[in-house]
C-alpha cells in the first residue's frame, strides 16, 4: 500500500508526485542496514542530514535513524553545516558533493591566505595519489607513504576534524562527485562513497561500499535489484525499490514504467565488466549541435564546477553551430569587476582544461560570466542543489543567443 507521495525535484519539467509503498522502503532499508552495517550498528552511531526532510534520501535516513536507535541532527541552513558538523561530531555523513567540495575548497582557501598554499596542494596530491596506488591494488612506494604519514599529521587531521572528527566513511549522492574528489577524501582517511538513485527508487538503487568500491562510478545495484542498458543507452532498473506510478498521471507513468517492472530512469550509462555502473549523463540534456554532434553537457560541466573559482556551469549549443556555456563564479574568492581581464583569463584556463577530456567538435568555444550566481533562493536549484536547466535557459536565453551573434 501507498506510504507517501514525494514529488521529483524538477530539473528537466514539472514536478511528479512519486508514489512510494510500505514495501519500496521496507527494502531500501533492509538493503542499507545489511550494506553498510557500520553506520547503523554502532553504540554510539550518529548522522546530520543538510538536505530538506522532505526529500526521498532524507526520508529514508529519517526512517532508518528511528528504525535503529541512530542519533539524527538536522542543519536547516546549509551555510552554518561546518559549526554544526564540530557540535554534533556524526559517526557517518549523507550529503550532496556540494558539501564535500566547500570543505575542501574552504580549507584550500584558508590556507592560501595563511600562506600555506603550496604545502595544502602538495597534500592533496599525496592523498589523490595515495588512494589511486590503492585503486590499483598496489602498495604505495616508501615515498609516497612517508609524505602521507607526514601531512596526516599536518593537514588530514585537521580536515577530519573539520567533519566532527568521528566520521569514517561519508555517502555522497544527488549528482557526481567527482574522481578527484572521491580520491582526495579516501587518501585523507575518509571514505566518500557514491551512490545514485531517484525519488521513484525510494533514493538508492546502486551504491558503493567499504568492502567493494571503485571510485568515478556509482557502484553496484543493491541486493535483488536488476540493471540493464537499453538501445538509446540509457539505464533501466528493476527491483523493489521502484515505485508504482506518478500520482494522477498515468501517462508519465507508463512512459518510464514497463509492463514487467523495467524503469527508465532518463540517465545514460554504462556497466562495466565487475559490476560497477557509471552514469555519463540526462537523456534529455543530450545536446545535438548544427552540425549534428551529441554532446553530453554534464561531462564539462562537472569538470568546470570541480575548480574553486567556479560555483555553477550550464554547457549549451542546442541546434547552433558551437558548443558554449553560461558560467557563474565563486563571490567568496573573487568580488571584483567580472569583466577584469584577469578573471576572464582564470576562467578560460578552465575550461581550457575541460576542453582538454572531449573532442574539438564538443569543446567550449565561447563562454560568459553571469553576475548573479543560481541559487535555491532565485529558483535556480532545487533543495537539493541541482540545477533547473530549463529555467536557466528560459531566463538566459537572450544572454545565449548573443553568444552566437557574429
Amino acid at each position: 500500500t501507498i506510504a507517501t507521495t514525494i514529488y521529483t525535484s524538477g530539473t528537466t519539467g514539472a514536478p511528479k508526485g512519486c508514489q512510494l509503498t510500505h514495501g519500496n522502503f521496507r527494502a531500501e532499508l533492509s538493503a542499507v542496514r545489511g550494506l553498510f552495517p557500520e553506520f547503523f550498528d554502532q553504540e554510539d552511531s550518529s548522522t546530520m542530514l543538510f538536505l530538506p526532510l522532505a526529500h526521498v534520501f532524507a526520508r529514508i535516513i529519517q526512517v532508518g535513524a528511528i528504525r535503529w536507535g541512530t542519533i539524527l541532527s538536522h542543519s536547516p541552513d546549509i551555510r552554518d553545516f561546518r559549526d554544526h558538523l564540530a557540535e554534533i561530531k556524526p559517526t557517518f555523513l549523507l550529503a550532496v558533493p556540494s558539501v564535500f567540495e566547500d570543505i575542501f575548497n574552504s580549507a584550500s582557501n584558508k590556507a592560501w591566505a595563511d600562506g600555506n598554499g603550496r604545502s595544502f596542494d602538495k597534500a592533496a596530491r599525496t592523498a589523490i595519489a595515495w588512494s589511486r596506488a590503492i585503486e590499483a591494488g598496489s602498495t604505495p612506494s616508501v615515498a609516497l607513504r612517508s609524505k602521507h604519514a607526514l601531512y596526516s599529521r599536518l593537514v588530514y587531521s585537521k580536515l577530519r576534524e573539520a567533519l566532527g572528527g568521528k566520521i569514517e566513511a561519508a555517502i555522497s549522492g544527488g549528482a557526481p562527485l567527482g574522481e578527484r574528489l572521491g580520491h582526495f577524501y579516501r587518501g585523507i582517511g575518509i571514505n566518500v562513497l557514491e551512490g545514485y538513485g531517484l525519488t521513484e527508487t525510494t533514493a538508492a538503487i546502486t551504491v558503493n561500499t567499504l568492502a567493494e568500491q571503485r571510485i568515478g562510478t556509482v557502484g553496484k545495484p543493491l541486493p535483488h535489484t536488476e540493471v540493464r542498458v537499453n538501445a538509446d543507452g540509457e539505464l533501466e532498473f528493476r527491483g523493489p525499490q521502484v515505485f508504482n506510478g506518478y500520482l494522477n498521471n498515468p501517462e508519465a507513468t507508463q512512459a518510464v514504467l514497463s509492463a514487467d517492472g523495467w524503469f527508465a530512469t532518463g540517465d545514460l550509462g554504462e556497466i562495466d565488466e565487475d559490476g560497477f555502473v557509471r552514469i555519463s549523463g540526462r537523456k534529455k540534456e543530450i545536446i545535438i549541435t548544427a552540425g549534428g554532434k551529441n554532446v553530453a553537457p554534464a561531462l564539462l560541466e562537472d569538470r568546470i564546477r570541480a575548480n574553486k573559482l567556479i560555483s555553477q556551469c550550464l554547457v549549451v549549443g542546442e541546434g547552433k553551430p558551437f558548443v558554449a556555456a553560461l558560467i557563474t563564479v565563486n563571490t567568496e574568492l573573487w568580488d571584483g569587476s567580472l569583466s577584469d581581464p584577469e578573471l576572464i583569463d582564470a576562467v578560460q584556463a578552465v575550461v581550457d582544461e575541460a576542453n582538454s577530456q572531449v573532442s574539438r567538435a564538443e569543446a567550449i568555444r565561447k563562454f560568459v560570466i553571469v553576475s548573479e550566481d543560481w541559487t535555491e533562493e532565485n529558483g535556480y536549484l532545487t533543495p537539493s542543489f541541482k540545477l533547473r536547466r530549463h529555467v536557466v535557459l528560459q531566463d538566459m536565453h537572450d544572454t545565449i543567443e548573443a553568444m552566437y551573434v557574429r
